[in-house]
């Protein structure tokens, strides 16, 4: 099993998700965390709460029952449920601290669009227009390789929100093919980046059944954050 269960009880179970594996996936035969839970908790019911992008590692909670599953979902909702990240972006930004405000759709390419206003022209529904909104600080910054170590914390979790606005912010992660720049995807090749430089790296919340107040660390294992562990 690729997923590392950090924490289980009789109502949630807390996993690390190395990059590259899916939180799940609609392809037969493919391994994802809720397959690989499913089989190993011999219980058809697994409530997903939240999920990571499959290039992504880090934290992620799970509710083995319907209660823990509604009590999660509404800390979540309510902001009480808490995720941080880190990030290795492209680029040596003048302030070391910052908050994106943008709008992001999801366009029929797969993509987040990010946009500075809502009245820009979209071609798309406005329902599908949501707020996105992060606080980022640099910690690091490498001047020889280009490249800077990001603690970043949301505020909303929409798709694909930390590689979209980050990069629109002209910023892309390290390892992000899909929203990167010329510039980002040179570096993640000579680096020989395979992965998103992002993890998700601490979660706080309450247990939803005995109320205490929880909280998981990993460190990030991709090997481009080594550049920073001095």
């Amino acid at each position: 099993m690729q997923t590392m269960i950090l924490s289980e009880d009789d109502h949630i179970v807390v996993v690390y998700k190395p990059a590259g594996l899916a939180t799940q996936t609609a392809h037969v035969g493919r391994q994802d965390v809720v397959s690989e839970l499913k089989n190993y908790l011999k219980n058809p019911y697994l409530g997903i709460i939240h999920r990571l992008d499959q290039p992504v590692e880090g934290l992620l909670v799970f509710a083995k029952n319907k209660k823990a599953a509604a009590a999660l979902t509404g800390q979540l909702q309510e902001k009480l449920f808490s995720k941080y990240y880190y990030a290795v972006v492209c680029g040596l930004p003048e302030e070391n601290r910052g908050r994106l405000e943008n709008y992001i759709y999801r366009d029929r390419d797969n993509r987040a669009v990010v946009l500075d206003g809502i009245k820009e022209e979209t071609g798309n529904r406005t329902d599908n227009i949501k707020k996105a909104v992060l606080d980022y600080t640099i910690l690091k910054k490498s001047g020889e390789k280009e490249i800077a170590l990001a603690d970043i914390t949301l505020e909303t979790g929409r798709f694909h929100q930390i590689r979209a606005q980050m990069a629109h912010r002209g910023m892309p992660l390290l390892g992000d093919l899909k929203y990167g720049n010329t510039r980002s995807r040179e570096l993640t090749e000579s680096l020989k980046v395979r992965n998103v430089a992002l993890c998700a790296y601490s979660l706080e919340f309450i247990h939803p059944v005995f109320r205490k107040k929880l909280s998981f660390q990993v460190t990030p294992s991709g090997r481009v954050f080594s550049f920073f562990s001095q």
